[in-house]
């Protein structure tokens, strides 16, 4: 009878450690799952800001590229010739303020 109670008894020691090792498991992995949850929100926002950075990013490059094709112009030459050099075409007349 001795050895049946005290492998009951062992039995039973066994059975628990078994169910607190995975109780812990699955406390653990609760954890990691949560911290990987707010994690993935994060990353989620990231990738968002970066989007929007991009659409500004190839925005500002039309406008550069749009800059680009300007300054190509006859246009451009006469207006910055006009603004920073003060010249003129010879039969153009000018009216001044005073």
């Amino acid at each position: 009878m001795n050895r049946r109670y005290s492998s009951r008894k062992a039995n039973q020691t066994g059975k628990l450690c078994v169910t607190l090792i995975v109780l812990a498991m699955i406390g653990v992995m609760s954890v990691q799952i949560v911290n990987l949850y707010k994690k993935d929100q994060q990353l989620i926002e990231q990738e968002n800001i970066l989007k929007e950075q991009k659409k500004e990013e190839l925005a500002r490059q039309k406008e550069i590229e749009d800059f680009e094709a300007y300054t190509q112009t006859q246009e451009f030459i006469e207006d910055t010739a006009k603004s920073k050099l003060g010249l003129v075409y010879r039969d153009e007349i000018i009216f001044k303020e005073k």
